[in-house]
């Protein structure tokens, strides 16, 4: 079995398009979460917030014919691939044609533009604005496709469109390709681009926040006085590689993965279970030969609505106590749906390779019916830690656990 290393990371976010800048948001509790006019239109939507990338375009280097397939989810895809591949001292490595390198990569949905031409056809019996591509932009695996024709890779595509465990999972499964020898190099994450139709997808079910006036109040993961969870949008990158391939070209190693745990409730699609989230947890630290008192952060899933909230943190608690520190960037971000698994992980390294971890924004009145846990609430706190754990839950009741282990 291989060692899996993290080589390279990079990605969009609503609170920065890089580390520093996403730092000093969280350093400052300044979220990226903010009142979308353009929804106004949409009769009988409820909510009216949103969390978009800023700044956010695609270099001039990238030709009308590279673009022509991708629509906006997969431009954060490929464009966080080429700076974390680029990061990593593998942007031209003849490795990412040879066979050895794939990609695991999801998202919620493609392009929902693309969506909305094929709709046109179908309720209007017209054809207008469909070409070649249009189905490419809208295919479920559109990100992972457009990474690896644009980069020229040979090896496994493996697409993870589940929802809010699109990112995770795809981490997961690149991590298992590269250990089991299958794979030397990995490509593997999420991303997702904001839409309202995504935004009513909670709103049916009543799971969206309406403090639309009040956009930097919400989302209140955990808190007695949350209303709901926010959408937002991004894409976030991991370069992973055989731990001996790392090594043997010398590259900068952020963090090791040690263990992943994935699973599913088999009961309801909307309706989670703290019974199998724990199980997937326990699958983690077992993957990793780890007991629970050994991760000294866990990065929560922490999306703002009452079912999710409790079942996750009943979950946590059954498995590590009040004792292990924990909070969640949904509070920064909003809920960057297949981007979230990636974007998060990727703090979490960060934050323990600095030695500091960020706070639940908004988090000032625990919720009596979640877990009792260590939250981090009002600032962020400095804390040392080798091991951090970062948990996902979709729906379809699939789960997701990742551990990472401090580079020495």
């Amino acid at each position: 079995m291989c060692r899996v290393v993290v080589t390279g990371i990079a990605g969009f976010s609503p609170i920065g398009n890089d580390w520093p800048t996403i730092s000093q948001h969280l350093k400052e509790m300044k979220t990226g979460i903010k009142r979308i006019d353009e929804w106004d239109k949409y009769e009988e939507l409820n909510t009216r917030l949103g969390a978009p990338v800023v700044d956010f375009e695609m270099p001039p280097h990238y030709k009308r014919k590279d673009l022509r397939s991708m629509g906006r989810v997969a431009q954060l895809a490929v464009r966080s691939t080429e700076l974390a591949l680029e990061q990593a001292g593998l942007l031209n490595d003849p490795v990412l044609t040879s066979g050895e390198t794939g990609v695991a990569y999801g998202s919620s949905a493609g392009d929902t533009g693309a969506v909305a031409d094929f709709g046109n056809m179908l309720l209007n019996h017209s054809c207008d604005g469909l070409n070649a591509n249009s189905y490419i932009k809208m295919m479920a695996h559109t990100s992972p496709v457009n990474i690896g024709i644009y980069f020229g890779l040979k090896g496994r595509v493996l697409t993870t469109s589940s929802a809010c465990t699109s990112g995770s999972q795809a981490i997961g499964y690149a991590y298992e390709a590269i250990k089991s020898g299958q794979q030397t190099v990995m490509v593997a994450g999420g991303c997702e681009a904001l839409c309202a139709t995504e935004a009513a997808v909670f709103d049916t079910l009543y799971a969206t926040s309406i403090k639309n006036d009040t956009p930097h109040l919400s989302p209140r993961p955990f808190d007695k006085d949350r209303d709901g969870l926010v959408i937002g949008e991004g894409g976030c990158t991991l370069i992973l590689e055989s731990l001996d391939h790392a090594q043997a070209r010398g590259a900068s190693i952020h963090a090791e993965l040690v263990g992943f745990g994935t699973n599913s409730d088999g009961s309801h699609v909307t309706q989670p279970s703290a019974d199998t989230m724990e199980k997937a947890i326990r699958l983690a630290l077992s993957g990793a030969d780890l007991e629970p008192e050994t991760i000294g952060y866990i990065s929560a899933h922490g999306t703002a609505t009452e079912r999710g909230d409790i079942a996750e943190t009943t979950a946590t608690a059954s498995v590590f106590g009040n004792t292990t520190p924990i909070s969640s960037l949904k509070s920064f971000t909003g809920h960057t749906l297949g981007a979230c698994g990636a974007l998060e992980s990727w703090v979490a390294i960060e934050m323990m390779n600095e030695g500091w971890f960020h706070a639940t924004a908004n988090l000032t009145d625990v919720e009596p019916s979640c877990g009792q846990l260590d939250y981090i609430m009002r600032e962020p706190r400095l804390l040392l830690t080798d091991y951090v754990m970062s948990n996902n839950f979709a729906f379809g009741g699939i789960n997701t656990s990742l551990i990472f282990k401090r580079w020495q």
